[in-house]
């Protein structure tokens, strides 16, 4: 394998280390069509079978796999794939005892579980040992927690992204994707702000690849439906409690919505299609924080409690300064690297066009609104918002 991605890649897939050229086996992943409108909003679907097929016969490990975005990623890959490995890599003993009771005997012959921390290169490099795809979800993502916590914001979700890619890049891995968040963008709080650092890491690890060939890409997205610790559950459980009021920060809060299995399906195909360097972000709907409780909990009423330290009013996901290298594809914006060796020449075989100049993708002036039909149909799963799309 040449230097710095010069002719034949790792394991001779054309394009070469760093992401240059075509992607696997020689190829860019085609993107599946969508319609404009409604659909984005509702059921986008950002993945299709071959993304999937990306993942037949590797072996994936997933730092964080114990957490909301890991589990349901290890259950879409086990439901929809045939890893030859399936690596969790977490450091709570019980959440992996309770994620393998509960997947026992669902296939899991490639499941493997570690027990390790991100902060912990040693324990990583024994971890991705022959593992082909790396999927970095591990983070300390609580806004309050990391402010009080600083010292330990910055141990898992800096220093942890610098082991990752320091093993990555020792043992040999293909492919690394790294989840982001809309709070690295523009970061008023810590954990923005060590996200932004994060990010920053594994696009500059592209150019210490090398002979190596291992590429990384960032994704980026907002707030998830079904998280743990989310908006959406504390709702759900005050109403269980039987509240009387629900709590708003702000009733003119506005965030972005992705739910898991679109988080997953994100992820899925940006690495079939990654190249090294990008960072993605998919088209997904808005939702003022008011009618998200108003869509939970019709006629209930709200109290005003104020926006927590650290926290914004509005979310973004690209800024007008990222807007100069961002490209434009049907679900999707990329935030292309500064690297020289970059073309976007498979992006363009794709459609991709160039963002106009001042370009914003923010959660306020976001051409796509969730309505409280919206809202049920997406936690109602994939087929639900599929036929609210196509009703819509």
């Amino acid at each position: 394998m040449a230097q710095n991605g010069s002719g034949k890649g790792r394991n001779g897939s054309a394009g070469g280390s760093n992401g240059r050229g075509a992607g696997k086996n020689g190829r860019v992943a085609k993107l599946r069509t969508v319609t404009a409108g409604p659909v984005i909003s509702i059921g986008q679907d950002f993945a299709a079978a071959e993304d999937f097929g990306s993942f037949a016969g590797k072996s994936v490990l997933v730092t964080g796999g114990t957490g909301s975005f890991g589990r349901r990623f290890v259950e879409e890959l086990m439901a929809r794939a045939k890893p030859k490995r399936l690596i969790v890599f977490s450091r709570d003993e019980y959440k992996q005892y309770e994620m393998q009771s509960a997947l026992d005997g669902k296939d899991a012959r490639a499941l493997r579980f570690f027990i390790g921390d991100v902060r912990d290169v040693e324990r990583l490099e024994l971890a991705m040992r022959e593992v082909d795809f790396v999927i970095h979800a591990a983070a300390l993502k609580h806004v309050p927690a990391a402010e009080y916590n600083p010292f330990e914001c910055i141990k898992t979700n800096v220093e942890g992204a610098q082991n990752v890619v320091t093993a990555a890049l020792r043992c040999g891995v293909e492919r690394v994707v790294a989840l982001s968040t809309d709070k690295a963008a523009n970061p008023i709080n810590l954990y923005g702000a060590s996200k932004l650092a994060s990010d920053k890491i594994f696009i500059a690890a592209n150019n210490m690849s090398g002979s190596v060939g291992t590429r990384f890409s960032v994704v980026r997205y907002g707030n998830v439906m079904e998280s743990r610790g989310g908006v959406v559950e504390l709702f759900d459980r005050l109403l269980r409690q039987g509240a009387t009021e629900l709590p708003i920060t702000d009733p003119r809060m506005s965030r972005f919505w992705i739910t898991l299995r679109q988080g997953v399906d994100f992820v899925v195909s940006s690495l079939a299609m990654m190249q090294g360097g990008e960072i993605f972000v998919p088209k997904i709907p808005s939702m003022n924080v008011l009618d998200l409780a108003n869509s939970l909990a019709p006629g209930l009423p709200h109290r005003v409690i104020g926006i927590r330290p650290g926290e914004k009013l509005h979310e973004v996901l690209v800024t007008e300064d990222d807007a100069r290298q961002t490209i434009e594809l049907q679900d999707r914006y990329v935030i292309e690297p500064l690297f020289r060796w970059w073309k976007r020449t498979p992006y363009v075989a794709l459609g991709a066009k160039q963002v106009p100049e001042g370009f914003r993708y923010a959660s306020d002036t976001n051409a796509h609104w969730l309505d409280a039909e919206g809202v049920h149909r997406l936690l109602a799963g994939p087929a639900a918002a599929v036929q609210a799309a196509a009703s819509a």
